[in-house]
């Protein structure tokens, strides 16, 4: 788990774009949440997250195939703490599999 979050990056996940906006409530710690066309408003405090999103091509590894998707995020307004405990929630949130 990273110890800091820039106020804006990009990230490869491993899943679909319905399947990111199907987590987004939960992972998002039941914050007001705005759609948009590729992506999502989140209302953080007084600041904003806004997550834009595109489908990449599917990851083969021999028979099995894995979507991806590329994300940014965007903070504005949000303070480096509250953004760090933002992305720990939303990163075990969204994370698939392991143990």
């Amino acid at each position: 788990m990273q110890s800091h979050y820039p106020a804006a990056f990009e990230r490869e996940m491993g899943c679909t774009a319905a399947e990111l906006a199907g987590w987004l409530p939960g992972a998002s710690g039941d914050r007001p949440l705005t759609p948009t066309d590729n992506g999502a408003v989140i209302a953080i405090d007084d600041g904003r997250l806004t997550l834009t999103w595109r489908e990449l091509p599917p990851r083969r590894i021999a028979l099995m195939t894995l979507p991806r998707l590329h994300v940014g995020f965007a903070f504005l307004g949000v303070a480096d703490d509250t953004r760090l405990r933002f992305m720990r929630f939303f990163d075990l949130y969204t994370q698939r599999g392991g143990g």
